[in-house]
């Protein structure tokens, strides 16, 4: 079973910057990233598959970046220019498959982590 342990997410100013990892238990072709805020529904933020393959909600698109280092088998997501709608819980979620025609579908992944808090203050 794959194990997903969220990290670096706390407290910034608007405009400001953060990094979040996500350390997998084992391997994983397809990872994602998904936050949740309070009532509301999990939005799928920005997923890559096996061949680096991105996908991003429109959301954040220009200001997200998901990147993974192979090597230590670490995905991260960089978030910079946050605004406080950025304000979510964050989790991280993964797929043993190469790709998918959905990846920021939440039904995709049966993989995920305990999550990490992102607050973003104006």
């Amino acid at each position: 079973q794959v194990q997903l342990v969220e990290s670096g997410g706390g407290s910034v100013q608007a405009g400001g910057s953060l990094r979040l990892s996500c350390a997998p238990s084992g391997y994983s072709y397809s990872m994602a990233w998904f936050r949740q805020a309070p009532g509301k529904e999990r939005e799928g933020v920005a997923a890559i598959d096996r061949y680096s393959s991105t996908t991003y909600a429109d959301s954040v698109k220009g200001r997200f970046a998901i990147s993974k280092d192979n090597a230590k088998n670490i995905l991260y997501l960089q978030m910079n220019s946050l605004k406080p709608e950025d304000t979510a819980m964050y989790y991280c979620a993964a797929r043993l498959l190469a790709t998918m025609t959905f990846p920021l579908r939440a039904y995709q992944y049966n993989y995920w982590g305990q999550g990490t808090q992102v607050t973003v203050s104006s």
